[in-house]
């Protein structure tokens, strides 16, 4: 049993884990760079919208840069096969009963995907705003996605995810007229427990933000 997030997991004890895990994400980010690849931890609750940015991502960067995607789920390859469906290669993790990926499990997709062709790495997270903050992954940004729908709390009674996170993105801001969400609030909540973090909003709907994500990856990529 693990003793950060109560998943069942098949080595123990946890700290031990976490030990040889984080050697592994610093083997998994030599990888990607000795690849040339700006990789991304996208992370956030089931339904924030975290599927649907990769896809308009695609869309928008699909001809310019190459993509690859690392899904992670408890069950199904439901979200690979909609990026795969953008002519994206991608391979699913199914995590069973844990709800995060590790490093471990993203070594391993790795070399399910065409590394020396790509560009970019997206890896989408279990959908979960607890766990997957404890697990590094060996990568160049780590992002959390929250909807408008969910809530403006959401810095306050998650702190470990903002703290964790290089950016946070606000999806689904087109849905502002009709849900009681403060944008400002959770701004001032998340810089409260991480002042660094970058803050981006956006809606795949209308285009608003997109630009500025995008300018954050093209940057990314020519970081590498």
């Amino acid at each position: 049993m693990c003793d950060n997030c109560g998943c069942t997991l098949t080595i123990s004890p946890a700290i031990k884990i976490l030990d040889q895990q984080d050697k592994q994400a610093l083997v998994n980010i030599q990888i990607f760079r000795e690849n040339r690849i700006f990789s991304l931890n996208i992370m956030g609750s089931p339904g924030s919208g975290k599927t649907s940015l990769l896809e308009k991502t695609i869309e928008l960067l699909g001809d310019r840069l190459k993509i690859g995607v690392i899904e992670g789920d408890l069950e199904e390859s439901l979200d690979a096969e909609r990026i795969r469906q953008k002519g994206v290669p991608a391979y699913q993790i199914t995590t069973g009963s844990a709800c995060h990926l590790d490093a471990f499990m993203v070594r391993h997709a790795m070399s399910h995907i065409p590394l020396s062709d790509l560009d970019i790495v997206f890896i989408e997270n279990v959908g979960n705003l607890v766990c997957p903050a404890v697990y590094s992954l060996g990568v160049d940004c780590n992002v959390v996605v929250l909807s408008v729908t969910e809530g403006d709390d959401k810095p306050a009674k998650y702190p470990v995810m903002f703290r964790f996170a290089q950016v946070l993105v606000i999806s689904k801001s087109d849905l502002l007229p009709y849900v009681d969400f403060d944008i400002s609030k959770v701004i001032s909540l998340a810089r409260k427990v991480n002042p660094a973090i970058k803050v981006m909003e956006l809606s795949i709907k209308n285009n608003i933000g997109m630009d500025g994500w995008i300018n954050l990856l093209n940057y990314g990529v020519k970081g590498t």
